[in-house]
């Protein structure tokens, strides 16, 4: 294993002869099983840990990383100190980064989408974004990121990329990515490029099914491939493989692969090791996405599919869909030979290389349930608060107003008519706040509510005499979330019944002005609308920014990162 070790102490792990000392030694000590756990990184719901620590323990399987959902603080905290105290190999501390420290703790900052960063197109915001995410991040005693999110978002149809994404120019998306990184590099944490081979031009969300990304070899090389490029230059230890097919690089690299044989790359060798570490160069740790999805269990069976993923060039296996399955199913891979002895080592080797690079060998494991106030300041800290402000500020952005009514003023438009759409009661607190905040401009704002009751849908004064209701009302002010999440199919406007009952459909009745506050795209099913704003982001500070630039406090400088008419050249009217 010395020459393996030798080479995965380059960069971007760049170990000392110390740091591959204890690698090696490491790797010499280990039994099978724990070699077999350290190529697993298990999901943490906060209730259940004993419960999986129980589990693991009953099997033998010691997983080489955690990863935690968000939860508040002390308990991230807490959960991390047992598990360190746990095991005697370091462990990494894995969280979803997605918008901020809220990603790993209640209390953190929300601070942006990736989408509302790119429409400031400012690089030094990118990195505050990476700054915050770190900060908060390793204050709890987190050391990897699945993130940045490096898709292109080529297809405004796409259901999980949207605001995850830097927008569809992949020069910016390398640009914002890179500073991203820097700043959550400077952190201590451990960065994860995602998702291999790129996401963003299927309609289609992986976690559903395999997904593909359909671009032609050279096409990818100028797109994903340069952004890939550039981040793997700047020394990004890890990349996340998707379930997501490249049809066109496959076949290049292996003109042998049958159509029927074309495998989402987290299963795929040809993408791993032919295209990412081949042409691309990485040297990094390959761990592939989640494996509960639909994604990577369409694929094969699962008992072929737990081994093939290793075999593939994934490094780390992420989750699990049985623990104890699994684990059996992995041991099984190795032990008849499908997951050789070098190739096991070699994964282990790369985790392994990982935490030395963090310098986990030499930290010092801490009591459990220690409380550690002073870290904890860095959570929504006021600088953190104050750049997720000036973010807000400088990235909402005014699409069209084409009826020329922004800003709007009490005395022409005191009486406000809003309809909240989408995420609805789950959004209370945002509605209540944009509510406040127009009452203190001096507007007097009405909900709507169509609360006739079933059966009586068709009783509502909006249906039965729109143009004599709306006229108690000076404007029609829509509020709309409807945020990206895996598991759609589609990300679309609900609306009311009977027929549409909340539809814009009065735009040459009453002013209407329309507000998109976590998804780029809905123009397309309001395009009659004459005054349409995009706000990437749901948290205070986009809240407190939207009705500052509707009343004219604030001018609309966001620069729009996609296109917000989806093509439709009616959108644009």
């Amino acid at each position: 294993m010395a020459n393996n070790v030798s080479s995965i102490g380059a960069a971007p792990f760049h170990l000392s002869d110390s740091d591959l000392a204890w690698v090696e030694d490491s790797l010499a000590g280990m039994s099978l099983e724990e070699k077999v756990g350290q190529l697993f990184c298990l999901a943490v719901p906060a209730p259940d840990v004993p419960d999986i620590l129980k589990k693991a323990d009953s099997i033998g399987l010691r997983p080489a990383a955690f990863m935690l959902r968000p939860m508040p603080a002390r308990r991230v905290q807490d959960i991390i100190e047992a598990l360190r105290n746990w095991t005697r190999i370091p462990l990494l501390f894995a969280a979803n980064l997605d918008r901020g420290g809220d990603g790993v703790a209640l209390e953190g900052t929300c601070f942006s989408t990736p989408l509302g960063v790119a429409a400031t197109d400012d690089e030094a915001m990118a990195y505050r974004f990476g700054l915050v995410c770190g900060r908060e991040a390793s204050a709890l005693g987190i050391n990897w990121t699945f993130g940045p999110a490096v898709d292109i978002d080529f297809n405004y149809r796409n259901p999980i990329t949207n605001t995850r994404t830097y927008g569809d120019d992949p020069d910016r998306v390398a640009r914002l990515s890179r500073a991203y990184v820097r700043g959550v590099r400077e952190c201590g944490i451990a960065v994860t490029l995602k998702h291999w081979p790129g996401d963003g031009v299927d309609f289609r969300d992986q976690h559903l099914l395999p997904s593909v990304n359909a671009l032609s070899p050279s096409d990818w090389d100028a797109t994903y491939g340069k952004v890939y490029r550039a981040l793997i230059e700047d020394g990004a230890q890890c990349v996340m493989s998707a379930h997501i097919l490249q049809p066109a690089y496959t076949r290049l690299l292996d003109p042998a692969v049958p159509r029927e044989k074309v495998l989402p790359a987290s299963l795929c060798p040809q993408l791993n090791e032919g295209l990412l570490r081949g042409r691309l160069g990485f040297n990094g740790l390959i761990v592939s996405d989640a494996t509960s999805m639909a994604g990577m269990t369409a694929a094969m069976r699962r008992e072929d599919a737990v081994p093939a993923c290793i075999v593939a060039g994934c490094d780390m296996f992420l989750f699990t869909l049985d623990m104890e399955v699994d684990f059996k199913y992995m041991l099984r891979g190795v032990k008849s030979g499908k997951i050789s002895a070098r190739r096991l080592d070699e994964a282990v080797g790369r985790t392994l290389a990982l935490k030395a690079s963090l310098g986990l060998h030499r930290a010092e494991p801490r009591s459990a349930g220690v409380p550690r106030e002073s870290t904890l300041k860095a959570l929504g800290c006021a600088e953190h608060l104050e750049w997720a402000r000036e973010c807000a500020d400088k990235s909402i952005t005014l699409v069209k107003d084409t009826q020329g009514i922004v800003p709007i003023r009490s005395d022409s438009h005191k009486r406000i008519l809003l309809f909240c759409l989408g995420e609805v009661p789950s959004d209370e607190g945002n509605i209540e706040l944009l509510l406040s905040l127009l009452q203190a401009e001096g507007f007097v704002v009405t909900r709507f509510k169509n609360e006739s009751g079933p059966g009586k849908e068709w009783d509502s004064p909006l249906w039965n005499d729109p143009i004599g209701y709306l006229s108690g009302y000076d404007l029609a002010l829509y509020y709309a979330r409807y945020p990206n999440a895996s598991g759609q199919t589609a990300i679309r406007i609900k609306w009311q019944a009977p027929m549409g009952i909340d539809v814009p459909k009065f735009v040459h009745d009453i002013p209407t002005v329309f507000v998109s506050m976590d998804n780029p795209y809905l123009l397309q099913d309001v395009p009659m609308v004459k005054t349409y704003i995009n706000a990437y982001s749901t948290n205070p500070a986009t809240i407190r920014a939207v009705v500052e630039k509707l009343v004219g406090k604030s001018r609309f400088v966001g620069k729009s990162p996609v296109d917000p008419f989806c093509g439709l050249e009616d959108a644009a009217i």
